[in-house]
């Protein structure tokens, strides 16, 4: 577990990486809790050091896309080149590790059709991935209930219990998920029963995972399952269930892919507190989610900070910050020129828009509006008309390349009269927005390098809270072994960090 010249085997090199990196994000913080949408309104460029802007705003948009992969040009401004550098230097590795190497016995099977059923490609490479290690990880402790906590759909479950055959406990907050978890495995449990027969096999057919459809709001409900009646494994429990009827005491393993915000907290939190959880296995999700220490709030169970040693130093994050710390490095330099195109674009327009608000509705900006899905719904429509119009996507690139206002005004009306649709309200009849694109139109070249700019700080600002969650268990290091890796391929699961704790 390193990163240049930081580590975190031990509690103390933990503590020296997260001082470094909160040392060197105090003066960036104008860049952390901007709001891009407000670009324009507050010319938040003007803010930046104004050698980087100058000579970003000519670079070419390849490099710019690979800022936040730490990849910087010769000519750049030697501070420029030290701050993209030092933001690499302070992110923990999201390479891929040799999980064969690390953990000793992982190997990592593929999953037959009928398994990876329903799968895209990144669901089924993180569910043969994490399923070997959590398989791996249950043998090294001894027999226990795998509970898949925010199991979805129940992918990892089913290959726990199918492949691995483990007992599994499949608990998710959405009751058509657990729905749709049983009869899925239903469909594979029978499909494994006819290979048997054919087969001649006497071996028993694997049970399908137990299904418990409840909110996981606190570490006392997790705790509660080292006493759930499983000696039925085809039961389908709902929280009501947790309380009822024969108990035996069982030892658990917890397990999550990318349980969102809190969850992964409310696991880490309940192994400590609960010796009956032998093992947890948890990837985060949705860091934007999050319940946060403010100097405002005194939550003694706050997704973050959650070690003592991070408390210590009253260092907060706040929204702005956690959104930016979901933002992929990788995900970023895998852009091609007209996605990158598109997707500036598409933040031109939408800070053009706040633009308007801020002219003709005040009221309704200070309420923070959200225009939901309106710019990926944009981006897929641009996308459709390329594929039947290729030609006219080039006369619109060069269109933008030439900074003329007539594709994009177009564009931009359009997504103005899609906005107000949304936000449920009327267009005003004085609103010249040729003028306004105008206005913002000098500037949109800034954009493209200021997000850019900001967006490499997300893997340091992920980096800070995966650290806070390692440190929180090594805090206790003398009853537990705990590790941190990545596990994914980053290009596929940009979220593939592991915090991996066992019981000594």
């Amino acid at each position: 577990m390193k990163s240049g010249k930081y580590s975190c085997n031990t509690r103390s090199e933990t503590l020296e990486w997260i001082t470094a990196i909160i040392d060197f994000l105090k003066p960036f913080s104008f860049l952390i809790n901007a709001h891009v949408v407000n670009f324009f309104k507050d010319k938040q460029w003007e803010a930046v050091d104004e050698e980087w802007m100058s000579c970003l705003r000519n670079e070419k948009l390849e490099n710019i896309l690979l800022i936040p992969s730490g990849t910087v040009q010769d000519h750049w401004p030697a501070s420029l080149k030290d701050f993209v550098h030092t933001l690499r230097s302070l992110s923990f590795p999201r390479e891929q590790a040799d999980l064969q190497t690390i953990l000793g016995d992982v190997n990592v099977t593929p999953l037959s059709t009928v398994l990876s059923q329903g799968m895209n490609l990144k669901k089924k490479h993180e569910v043969e991935v994490l399923s070997s290690v959590v398989s791996s990880v249950v043998n090294s402790v001894g027999e226990s209930t795998v509970v898949d906590v925010g199991s979805g759909q129940g992918y990892l479950a089913q290959v726990l219990s199918f492949q691995y055959k483990h007992s599994v406990v499949a608990i998710d907050s959405s009751s058509h998920h657990g729905n749709v978890t049983d009869a899925r495995a239903a469909r594979i449990r029978k499909h494994f029963a006819s290979q048997m027969r054919k087969s001649g096999s006497g071996n028993k057919c694997p049970d399908a995972p137990t299904t418990i459809t409840c909110r996981v709001l606190s570490t006392e409900m997790l705790k509660s399952l080292t006493n759930v009646p499983l000696e039925e494994n085809d039961l389908d429990l709902d929280a009501a269930a947790l309380n009822e009827g024969p108990k035996r005491s069982c030892s658990l393993v917890l397990a999550g892919l990318h349980a969102c915000g809190d969850l992964s907290v409310t696991m880490l939190r309940t192994f400590m507190e609960c010796e009956e959880v032998k093992a947890v296995v948890s990837i985060g999700c949705c860091y934007n989610l999050l319940s946060e220490k403010t100097s405002e709030s005194s939550c003694y169970k706050c997704g973050f900070p959650m070690s003592a040693g991070l408390k210590s130093l009253g260092f907060s994050l706040g929204k702005n910050a956690r959104d930016l710390a979901c933002q992929s490095a990788e995900r970023w330099s895998s852009l091609g020129e007209d996605a990158g195109l598109q997707n500036f674009e598409l933040h031109s327009f939408r800070a053009a828009f706040q633009m308007v608000l801020s002219k003709h509705y005040p009221e309704v900006l200070a309420t923070s509006p959200s225009i939901g899905r309106q710019g990926k719904a944009f981006r897929r429509q641009k996308q459709r008309k390329a594929l039947e119009t290729p030609s006219k996507l080039e006369t619109s690139r060069k269109d933008t390349d030439k900074k003329s206002t007539t594709h994009t005004s177009s564009s931009f009306e359009k997504f103005c009269l899609s906005a107000f649709s949304r936000l449920n309200l009327e267009h005003p009849q004085d609103l010249d927005l040729t003028a306004t694109w105008n206005e913002a139109n000098a500037f949109t070249e800034l954009i493209g390098p200021y997000w850019s700019i900001r967006a490499a700080l997300g893997p340091v600002l992920e980096t800070l809270i995966l650290l806070d969650r390692l440190m929180f268990l090594q805090e206790h290091v003398d009853s537990i072994e705990v590790s941190m890796l990545p596990i994914f391929d980053p290009t596929l699961s940009p979220r593939n960090v592991a915090i991996i704790a066992k019981r000594l």
